[in-house]
């Protein structure tokens, strides 16, 4: 169940599939979850570029669905994106930060890697946790470690004037909550990411959040960051959900900022971790790292969900001492939030996931078969 409580607070927007039918835009009232969709509303991104989006969704007409606790197996959970882009933000905590280095120093050998965290933490320890992005201290930072030959491309993203942005997986291939998650075959250390995921309009305004597991092949991406679209965007590699809770006057950008994280795996051999991303150890501010996506410089038609990056880094060892961690086929990884609920997925190889089929213009002939545009 994506919520502990069977009438959650808040105002939410989120898509469900139904069964013959397709794709619905939903919300939630009084502990049922509401078909919304016309031709007002034929999809979230319809919703968001509403300058009153909330109270929109507060009070537009709604068909009752199924109770919030008892959702049937005809009704599917999408993830509550429909024509945004998916964009992601990397390298925005100090500690994630740090893990960066060590794959880039490792060249992607998780067996390495131990050895070179003890180096890396050695030589930088937390000297920067209180460094300011693009400041002329991180300026003189900069400078000291390309003298002790330490600089590295995630210290230029993670304290330099401009954040890492990326685009993380393609419009529309997001799965949501109970779905499987995939890991490209290639990949033999990787993880989740637990993130806090920003709705944005085309204006660049901040319209509600969510949560997103920005799945992560270490190995890939630690050999070269020029393998960054193969180590993130893969068939079925990225997951958002459960709904985007737009922002009133009880949750507001402020709420996200203070937001905490809670992460937890459960692997077939018992294994278990349990983990915590803190939003404010952040060292970007939200607003800030929209303001660098979103702009007279990048135009978003139809808005984009915006991925702010994780403080997790798994360094627990699974099955050997040195070895950290890394996923097997199987494990089920809860992503919760007080405010937004549980994302829950379970981790699969990508080529085993089912494929990616209802693309943009599938959606578009969906909607026009249904008279809603």
């Amino acid at each position: 169940m994506p919520f502990s409580n069977s009438n959650p607070g808040g105002v939410w927007l989120g898509r469900a599939e139904l069964v013959g039918l397709g794709p619905v835009v939903v919300t939630i009232r009084n502990g049922y979850l509401l078909d919304i969709t016309s031709r007002n509303s034929a999809t979230t991104r319809d919703v968001l570029e509403k300058s009153n989006a909330t109270e929109f969704v507060k009070t537009c007409k709604g068909t009752p669905l199924a109770a919030i606790s008892d959702i049937p197996p005809t009704i599917k959970w999408l993830a509550p994106c429909d024509f945004q882009a998916i964009k992601a933000c990397g390298v925005t905590f100090i500690g994630s930060m740090i893990e960066r280095v060590i794959e880039e120093q490792a060249a992607g050998d998780f067996e390495r890697a131990h050895d070179v965290r003890i180096q890396i933490t050695d030589c930088l320890g937390e000297n920067l946790s209180e460094i300011v992005p693009g400041s002329k201290e991180a300026g003189e930072v900069k400078r000291i470690l390309i003298e002790q030959g330490l600089w590295s491309q995630y210290l230029e993203v993670g304290i330099g004037p401009d954040a890492e942005i990326f685009s993380k997986a393609q419009v529309l291939s997001a799965v949501g909550y109970g779905e499987d998650v995939g890991l490209h075959p290639s990949s033999i250390w990787n993880n989740p990411e637990p993130e806090v995921v920003l709705a944005v309009s085309s204006g660049g305004n901040i319209m509600g959040a969510t949560l997103g597991n920005d799945v992560n092949l270490r190995d890939i991406e630690g050999r070269s960051a020029l393998l960054l679209s193969k180590a993130k965007d893969n068939n079925a590699s990225c997951a958002i959900g459960p709904m985007i809770r737009l922002f009133d006057d009880k949750f507001k950008l402020e709420d996200v900022r203070n937001a905490e994280l809670e992460l937890r795996i459960v692997g077939k051999d018992g294994f278990e971790l349990i983990g915590y991303s803190s939003m404010n150890q952040i060292s970007r501010d939200p607003k800030d790292l929209v303001k660098q996506t979103v702009g007279r410089h990048h135009q978003y038609p139809d808005g984009l969900m915006l991925f702010l990056g994780t403080l997790f880094a798994p360094t627990q060892d699974r099955d050997a001492v040195g070895r950290g961690f890394t996923h097997k086929l199987g494990d089920v990884v809860t992503i919760s939030c007080s405010e937004l609920g549980s994302l829950k997925n379970t981790v699969q190889l990508s080529t085993e996931c089912p494929k990616w089929t209802i693309g943009a213009t599938a959606l578009m002939r969906n909607l026009v078969a249904r008279n809603l545009i």
